[in-house]
């Protein structure tokens, strides 16, 4: 049973979970990895409920939609995608020209006053040259290889986001409440994108393309990991804190012998 917090309380311990599974999965525990995943959906259901019907109904501010939407995703995400997710499950919608703009306003924040946020919105790193990935975002509270994106990142991500939509659509579900149109709309797509996600142009089963993405996530999920691993230690080794958060750029990257 999770105490009763609020929300920005539940998304920083789904966040903790999120950073513990990426280490038990680096050991090979995946009889712990799985019991985090129980935990994380279960911090998840209860944050999905702290919000109330009524909140729902009046958009909330972008960056914080901007948030949640990443936070429902647990990876790095283009735009379009976080764009589709907010306007699938909250309530409004952020254009993607207004998402662009929203990370140079993070960024300036973040370099006006480092740290004064809880969290930052900010860009996923390309693992070479260790730059700003053109229209993808992040999360600053996560772990530094999830915000890595590496050669098979955008397959294994799409992946990820896959499940992770399939796992909200059937927690709300269990909650008593269907998923909109948009959101089995944007699933269904997803599934036409994964080998044996959807048959035919029924309907899309979210137990099923959780399965089909589940088994194709095997055969990159280690391959990936390292890759991003060995990314983000080449980040933490070179960049500043603002570099590893926005990228490379003038003035961010250490000199050599800089602990």
């Amino acid at each position: 049973m999770l105490p009763a917090v609020g929300p920005d309380e539940l998304e920083r311990h789904i966040t903790e979970l999120r950073a513990r599974v990426w280490q038990a999965r680096a050991r090979g525990e995946e009889s712990v990895v799985r019991a985090l995943r129980e935990e994380i959906h279960q911090a998840e259901r209860t944050w999905e409920a702290a919000f109330e019907p009524g909140r729902r109904e009046r958009p909330p501010p972008a960056r914080e939609q901007v948030h949640r939407a990443l936070t429902l995703l647990g990876v790095p995400a283009a735009t379009r995608l976080i764009a589709a997710v907010g306007e699938s499950f909250f309530a409004g919608g952020v254009g993607t020209g207004r998402l662009a703009g929203l990370r140079r306003d993070e960024e300036r924040a973040y370099r006006a006053a480092p740290g004064a946020r809880p969290y930052y919105l900010c860009a996923a790193l390309t693992a070479q040259p260790l730059s700003p990935a053109r229209g993808v975002l992040a999360v600053s509270t996560w772990p530094m290889p999830v915000r890595i994106v590496g050669p098979l990142s955008p397959r294994t991500d799409f992946l990820v986001s896959t499940i992770r939509i399939a796992e909200h659509v059937m927690g709300l579900a269990e909650a008593g409440t269907d998923a909109s149109e948009a959101a089995y709309r944007l699933l269904t797509r997803m599934g036409h994108n994964i080998p044996g996600g959807v048959g035919g142009f029924e309907r899309v089963d979210p137990v099923r393309i959780t399965a089909a993405a589940e088994a194709e996530l095997a055969v990159h999920r280690d391959r990936d990991r390292l890759q991003r691993a060995e990314a983000a230690e080449r980040a933490v080794a070179r960049l500043d804190e603002a570099g590893r958060l926005f990228g490379a750029r003038g003035g961010t990257v250490k000199s050599e012998g800089t602990a």
